[in-house]
């Protein structure tokens, strides 16, 4: 029944993105699937395994995205910067990824539950970039990367040129102004 799921975690989505979690009911997520509700429930038990079910999949759907900055044909560096910006965008751009990787849980929003939290993610990320990237990118420095992202996303200001944060952490003594 794996169509039927995705489905019923769509059909979340779609209503999540509409109201808070609270209004959000088992019975509109059903309609809105085209299953019965007792599907939903055969799936998921119930709307708090719903919700976690539907955090799972933005935290693995967050990751596909740094698993695809990774393995572009680009340098190490380039991918390493393509991952500090999906990171700031995916995080602005969907509450349920900002949530998991600030922990910051906003009650409109499922109960985190068992989700991973920000420093499993972060570490998640920290490996997969240190397994992808040559050896000179050691993992202290990939972590580095994602936590200064994870600034931005916690402190929001202008867009970061993930490429300049790169240049600065390459050569300290060198400033933004030093181009």
């Amino acid at each position: 029944m794996p169509a039927a799921r995705e489905s019923l975690l769509d059909a979340a989505g779609a209503a999540l993105s509409a109201r808070p979690w609270p209004a959000v009911t088992m019975v509109e997520v059903a309609a809105a699937a085209g299953v019965s509700r007792q599907t939903l429930y055969n799936e998921f038990g119930g709307k708090a395994g719903l919700g976690r079910a539907l955090i799972r999949r933005e935290a693995d759907r967050y990751l596909d995205g740094v698993d695809r900055a990774l393995s572009a044909p680009a340098a190490d560096a380039e991918r390493l910067a393509a991952v500090a910006e999906w990171t700031v965008r995916a995080a602005r751009a969907r509450p349920l990824v900002r949530a998991l990787l600030t922990g910051a849980w906003d009650p409109r929003l499922p109960a985190a539950g068992r989700a991973p939290g920000p420093g499993e993610l972060a570490r998640a990320v920290r490996d997969r970039a240190a397994g992808a990237l040559a050896p000179r990118e050691d993992a202290r420095r990939c972590e580095l990367v994602v936590r200064l992202a994870l600034s931005y996303v916690i402190a929001p200001g202008e867009e970061p040129d993930a490429r300049e944060m790169l240049r600065l952490l390459s050569d300290p003594t060198r400033t933004a102004g030093d181009r």
